[in-house]
């Protein structure tokens, strides 16, 4: 069987290595982080076939793990009333030890979403989930990998264990969000690349570097900016060159301002602004931008003016390059400075 973590770059077409392998006569499971993503995944299956096969389930994670696992295994011992998605966890639920169940629900008997995967690990349910998914799968996807954190985390090392083929892909640098956190459980898991790829291969996952380290949205241009600039290794797939510049005349920033075709990407707080607008990390995931303004806070713009992008803070380098990597054409700059007059009240 095989068990493969693909990392992809920006672009590469993760998403559709997954839709490619579905057909008619599948048995899949697919899961993804989000309830948007799972509909995507489910509206491109039938744009492709027609319909959701017989032998396909399309879940966003939590669906995954409270109607597939918890549900047909455990309610039965004890009576769940849904999933509480408060982080962080309640400080007298943290203190309940760990082979209690007050340390995994409320007191309205919900359970807590960060600590599903870690209920299902602590009272060894992870045989009958195993066997479950033999039973009706020939094979498991899981995308958005990247964000897959804390006991998550853990529950996917554990899936590697499964009869079936099992392909994980994700973008590790485009980790902005995390499925859940709970405490000091795997606190430290994005910290570095090459101790994250090593935890995924101890579980038994080969990992797979090469297969999606093109871009198909991002020309060269980019590419190598990003490369250069923030250090994130990303090659393209195209050969034409576009227009990547720091905007610095008021007359050209506002007739990209007033550009509605141009989509001004902020740090945050992008509502404050008229026009097209967004923040970096809530593109993450889109791809029907053209031209590319990525409007740089005091912090980045220092640091771009410095050369120092790739000494961001994780969180904000990943955001920044998720940004950046929206564009298929030309990619423009501009100091948040220089909108203060476009601000709304």
């Amino acid at each position: 069987m095989d068990k493969r973590v693909v990392f992809a770059v920006a672009g590469s077409g993760k998403t559709t290595s997954i839709l490619d392998r579905v057909e008619s006569d599948s048995k899949y499971l697919i899961i993804t982080y989000t309830d948007n993503n799972t509909q995507h995944l489910k509206s491109k299956i039938i744009q492709k076939l027609g319909k959701i096969p017989d032998g396909v389930r399309v879940y966003s994670y939590f669906t995954f793990l409270y109607s597939f696992c918890y549900r047909p295994l455990c309610d039965y011992e004890i009576k769940c009333k849904g999933i509480n998605f408060t982080q962080p966890i309640p400080k007298y639920a943290q203190r309940k030890k760990k082979n209690t169940w007050d340390h995994y629900f409320d007191k309205n008997r919900r359970l807590f979403s960060s600590r599903i995967a870690k209920l299902l690990i602590e009272f060894s349910v992870i045989p009958e989930v195993l066997e479950r998914i033999e039973t009706f799968f020939d094979a498991v996807f899981i995308d958005e990998i990247q964000d897959f954190a804390a006991n998550d985390f853990n529950l996917v090392c554990q899936l590697a264990k499964a009869n079936v083929d099992i392909k994980l892909v994700g973008d590790f640098f485009q980790h902005t969000f995390d499925t859940s956190r709970d405490g000091n459980t795997q606190k430290n898991l994005h910290n570095s690349f090459d101790t994250y790829c090593q935890k995924l291969s101890s579980a038994g996952y080969t990992v797979d570097l090469e297969s999606l380290s093109h871009s198909y949205r991002c020309g060269p241009t980019i590419c190598s900016f990003v490369e250069d600039n923030i250090g994130i290794s990303i090659k393209s797939h195209r050969d034409d060159t576009m227009e990547l510049k720091l905007l610095e005349d008021q007359e050209t920033i506002e007739q990209v301002f007033y550009n509605d075709s141009v989509v001004k990407l902020f740090y945050q707080k992008s509502n404050s602004y008229p026009g097209n607008t967004e923040n970096w990390g809530n593109t993450k995931g889109l791809d029907h931008y053209r031209d590319v303004c990525v409007v740089l806070n005091p912090n980045s713009f220092k640091s771009y003016e410095t050369g120092q992008l790739s000494s961001l803070a994780a969180t904000t380098k990943n955001k920044l390059y998720v940004a950046c990597t929206r564009a298929k054409g030309n990619l423009y700059f501009v100091s948040e400075e220089k909108l203060k007059s476009y601000k709304q009240e």
